[in-house]
């Protein structure tokens, strides 16, 4: 894709996981490392980054001369997602051709500008916009976003499963809310088990990238348009991210980097 270096799709293979919180933080993380980073929002049914960007309400894409959009911009990230095409009350009431013909143009006509990564917020499931992505684009990786719970987990094996069969990279896994921990009297506890990201990770020959708490702080500030990275660049959850993306980074440049270089001598 012209202007775009690496893609990167994020999934879970099931919703309810918290992906695009992770998502937008991920993005953030890169971008505060000196990074030029994008955000496509593929969920066309239920797209949040909007929101979570602080994008407002009624705000459109432009476009070009040479039919494509230019992408928003929040928070130093390009940005494309339907919630700037429509209202977000409106249902996109929508079979899957339509779907796919939505996604495609995001992907395709927006017009990235020199990005390192763009970081793709996929939908729920192993379906239409999934292998569309993998069969249009070259995807340099997959992080998987998934909770410790065993139930998660189910969903969690099939999104690597089919990104294994379409032959893209799993970079590694995000276990999110995997403790939780009271502002108030400081207790923890594991709500949804503990171990999950280790299990699937060891299963699949793949590493945890990172582990992030359940807080309340978290929700509300995606909620308000403000992600943890830039509204708490000093917490523990935005440490956690920037570590996070520092692995992504790493593993995409070794993925990419060239063989060695073979000279010949008497």
């Amino acid at each position: 894709m012209d202007g775009v270096k690496h893609i990167v799709a994020v999934a879970s293979g099931k919703g309810g996981v918290g992906k695009s919180t992770v998502t937008v933080n991920l993005a953030l993380a890169l971008s505060a490392q000196g990074y030029r980073v994008g955000v496509l929002d593929a969920d066309i049914y239920g797209p949040s980054q909007a929101q979570m960007l602080g994008v407002k309400e009624g705000v459109r894409p432009q476009a070009s001369g040479d039919n494509k959009f230019l992408p928003l911009e929040a928070h130093g990230l390009q940005a494309m997602s339907m919630a700037f095409m429509v209202n977000t009350r409106e249902a996109m009431v929508w079979r899957g051709p339509m779907v796919v013909g939505a996604f495609q143009q995001m992907l395709t006509q927006t017009q990235w500008d020199n990005l390192d990564f763009l970081l793709i917020d996929m939908p729920p499931g192993t379906g239409d916009i999934q292998l569309t992505l993998a069969q249009k684009v070259p995807v340099s990786g997959a992080v998987i976003v998934t909770t410790p719970q065993d139930i998660a987990l189910l969903d969690a094996r099939k999104g690597i499963e089919m990104f294994r069969k379409v032959n893209v990279p799993v970079l590694g896994v995000v276990e999110n809310m995997s403790l939780y921990h009271c502002e108030n009297c400081g207790h923890e506890a594991a709500i949804f088990g503990t171990g999950g990201g280790d299990r699937i990770a060891e299963e699949y020959e793949t590493t945890v990238l990172g582990r992030l708490p359940l807080t309340l702080s978290i929700r509300e500030l995606a909620d308000s348009g403000r992600p943890s990275v830039i509204s708490e660049p000093d917490s523990p959850v935005s440490h956690t991210f920037a570590a996070i993306a520092k692995q992504v980074a790493q593993s995409v440049s070794a993925s990419h980097s060239g063989g060695p270089t073979i000279s010949f001598s008497e």
